[in-house]
């Protein structure tokens, strides 16, 4: 039998990971510290919203995250996160709650840089990240605004802000460009 070193193995991992107690970081990897541009020590013992865009995101995403950990006792998406430079890059971000039954109390999070693949290129409000993140996810303007708990007719408006702002055409060619950069 080998024996692992599951220090370095969590230390060695291709992807960011961190451990968290009530959405506060207590652990975190090598890649983690890189892929955000932070220290370990800046890191532990801080909240995960240090690494959103704004504190409204940081409190949607976890009102949304919670039910879903509960039920199926993990969760992913693909988000734009923020970097200690402030920088934005899309993110893929997967976790698992220990305990469905609080999910926030104890969990293991994946982070993979996707800033390679797809560029943050214009300015966008909190709701139109969230927007994006589902259009890239093919969902249709109904389901992101059951998603999100507001009408598809605000989607829509925030979906013609985000066409604007990438001079998009049609719904199609926004998704294309959003993956574009």
């Amino acid at each position: 039998m080998i024996d692992v070193d599951y220090r370095q193995a969590f230390d060695m991992a291709p992807v960011g990971l961190v451990l968290s107690r009530n959405r506060t970081m207590i652990d975190c990897n090598r890649q983690v510290c890189e892929m955000f541009g932070a220290s370990r020590e800046v890191l532990l013992g801080q909240s995960f919203q240090i690494l959103y865009p704004s504190p409204d995101e940081y409190e949607r995403l976890g009102a949304h995250m919670a039910p879903i950990l509960n039920i199926k006792g993990y969760y992913s998406d693909d988000r734009i996160m923020k970097r200690a430079n402030n920088e934005m890059f899309w993110c893929h971000v997967s976790g698992r709650a220990l305990n469905r039954d609080a999910p926030h109390a104890s969990g293991i999070w994946s982070f993979e840089d996707l800033s390679s693949q797809r560029v943050v290129k214009a300015e966008l409000t909190g709701r139109e990240r969230e927007v994006a993140a589902r259009l890239l996810q093919g969902m249709t303007s109904k389901e992101i605004g059951k998603a999100l708990l507001i009408s598809h007719r605000t989607v829509e408006i925030y979906r013609a802000r985000l066409m604007r702002k990438y001079s998009a055409s049609t719904a199609a060619d926004l998704v294309h460009k959003l993956i574009a950069g």
